[in-house]
């Protein structure tokens, strides 16, 4: 698969969430992405699948980062928030106040733009895209291929 068509396959992926009809986002659409692209990752064999699952993870750096500057475990926190998510809760997400560490975001009146979570998503998965592309035209085959000698030290001048 080309670069330029992972791009729009991952942007396909982002724009296909429930977007409030004002523009906002109800839900913690990260968690809701990354729980999607690790699953077609898991269907999938070979590098692709890595790579895919390595997104997702990277997908849930927000809300681990939220964990971390607050103090929170954030394993914990994110292991909750995939079983709210899994039972169909898609608007929980951090509470860094309360003292269960999720909440209902869309009862606690936390919404996002979606055009901001849409092109800074969009924007992330090129710029992997192209410091990817960029290190595979750079890279030289002649540098990688053992072209030095090897140095064989004679043990009885030791």
């Amino acid at each position: 698969m080309g670069t330029s068509l992972r791009v729009v396959e991952l942007s396909r992926c982002v724009s296909q969430f429930n977007l409030a009809s004002n523009g906002l986002l109800t839900s913690p659409t990260q968690m809701d992405l990354s729980a999607y692209i690790r699953a077609q990752g898991l269907g999938l064999r070979g590098k692709l699948q890595f790579v895919l699952i390595a997104f997702a993870k990277g997908l849930e750096v927000i809300p681990r980062q939220i964990c971390d500057n607050a103090g929170i475990d954030s394993m914990d926190i994110l292991n909750k928030l995939r079983a709210r998510h899994h039972q169909g809760d898609r608007n929980y997400g951090v509470d860094v106040d309360g003292p269960e560490g999720v909440r209902d975001n869309m009862k606690a009146f936390v919404w996002e733009p979606s055009l901001v979570k849409l092109n800074a998503i969009s924007s992330a998965a090129e710029a992997a895209c192209l410091i990817l592309s960029v290190d595979e035209t750079v890279r030289n085959p002649q540098s990688e291929a053992v072209s030095s000698p090897i140095l064989l030290i004679d043990r009885s001048l030791i």
